[in-house]
């Protein structure tokens, strides 16, 4: 017998890759993290969160990244910087999203293990210019972000922004994490959930921008393991292959601003115009309880009943690597913390 999870893993993917007029395709059982893969494959697809296998940002998508960055400043509700203005970081997604970034109590206010909760009582957050706002919500899949008219967009300015005195003009940086639900069809697949998301993430990036004005940078993340799940919600290996869709869109961004034609999945994606500066926030997929390089794990106990969802500790934990990351990354850190450059 194999590792039980990956044979589970496996059988979920068969019985859900062959839908009536799909691609007939093998699914394998991811077992290595994205970032561990290097310049392995997974079913002949490269990994690294970045090009050539590589974890590490290009040195031009770096540089520019934290020009971006340096760019994030305090500014009022018409978007004018001014000393006593706002920055608004924000999230887009589903459920995951919105329990991970603030997982909202029966009073409305974030979870104090969640990463708003937790980024709150941290003094080296800039608490004097930073809103932390959470625009995601449940059920809000994919597809109903990929249009600057949805209504998602009109509720996230009602409902989370203008009931802090802010305005869209002051929505600089987005963590967007997104998924479909029900995925049907696999890697290798020409119509593979990857893919979709490829294009849909690439939507994403340009509604972002036309919504909101002084948008300079947006963070990805993918799924966290689902090789637990007990329905047909988001199991492995469409959750695994999520990092796939996020590392294809912000590779699609490097290759045409470094000369190479536009995506055809993920379309025009120029930071010069009409898309933000994008790059990969926290990668979030590990095998189980079997330790990534970094040590990460996912116990059962970390995730709902369904184990699609998080529970408490997989929120916590989650939003642990998130408020992480925004201390650490050279493009986060000149506006998340109190004193810092962007170098």
């Amino acid at each position: 017998m194999g590792h039980p999870r990956r044979v589970m893993a496996a059988l979920i993917g068969l019985a859900l890759a062959v839908p009536p007029g799909a691609e007939a395709v093998a699914v394998a059982a991811p077992s290595t993290p994205i970032n561990d893969l290097a310049t392995r494959s997974y079913l002949g697809f490269q990994g690294g969160l970045y090009p050539d296998g590589s974890n590490a940002l290009p040195a031009t998508h770096h540089a520019v990244g934290v020009g971006r960055a340096r760019r994030v400043r305090p500014v009022d509700v018409d978007g004018v910087p001014k000393a006593t203005g706002k920055i608004v970081l924000l999230s887009i997604g589903m459920s995951n999203t919105t329990q991970e970034f603030c997982a909202r109590r029966s009073d409305g206010r974030c979870a104090p293990w969640s990463f708003s909760g937790q980024a709150a009582v941290d003094p080296q957050v800039d608490h004097a210019n930073l809103v932390i706002v959470d625009g995601a919500a449940g059920g809000q899949t994919a597809g109903t972000w990929t249009s600057p008219n949805a209504e998602n967009y009109d509720r996230v300015r009602t409902s989370g922004l203008a009931p802090l005195g802010l305005t869209e003009n002051q929505v600089q940086v987005v963590w967007v994490k997104v998924a479909n639900a029900t995925p049907t069809v696999s890697l290798p697949a020409s119509n593979a959930d990857a893919y979709q998301l490829v294009t849909q993430q690439g939507a994403i990036a340009r509604a972002l921008r036309a919504r909101y004005p002084n948008l300079q940078l947006v963070f990805f993340s993918s799924r966290i393991y689902a090789g637990y799940a007990t329905t047909r919600l988001n199991p492995e290996p469409y959750a695994y292959e999520s990092g796939f869709g996020v590392k294809w869109v912000i590779q699609a961004q490097i290759n045409q601003m470094a000369g190479s034609p536009v995506d055809p999945r993920a379309g025009n994606l120029s930071y010069h115009s009409v898309a933000p500066w994008l790059a990969w926030g926290p990668y979030l997929w590990a095998d189980g309880t079997t330790p990534r390089s970094d040590g990460l794990t996912w116990a059962r106990s970390e995730l709902a009943n369904d184990g699609t969802h998080p529970a408490q500790p997989g929120e916590e934990k989650v939003g642990t690597l998130l408020l992480d990351f925004f201390k650490s990354s050279p493009q986060t850190v000149c506006w998340f913390l109190v004193g810092r450059t962007c170098a």
